[in-house]
């Protein structure tokens, strides 16, 4: 499992399920124009590079230990 977080709020997502799904359930104010990651209307960060969550996939849990226990951060 890969943890996400975003402010306060931390969890647990399968990697390979849809980006955009976990960004609702972590809350994160996401503005979806396209759908299809033409616009990059959606674009955030997640640990420190560029995605698109409305065609990004949960990535693999990290290899370092640090970042497995704090998760990977998410920025709008």
């Amino acid at each position: 499992m890969t943890v996400l977080t975003y402010g306060t709020k931390k969890k647990d997502f399968k990697p390979g399920s849809p980006m955009s799904s976990a960004m609702k359930q972590l809350g994160v104010p996401v503005k979806y124009s396209c759908q299809k990651g033409d616009c990059a209307t959606c674009q955030i960060t997640l640990a420190g590079r560029y995605c698109k969550p409305c065609v990004a996939k949960v990535p693999p849990e990290p290899k370092l230990k640090s970042l497995q226990e704090k998760g990977l951060e998410i920025r709008v």
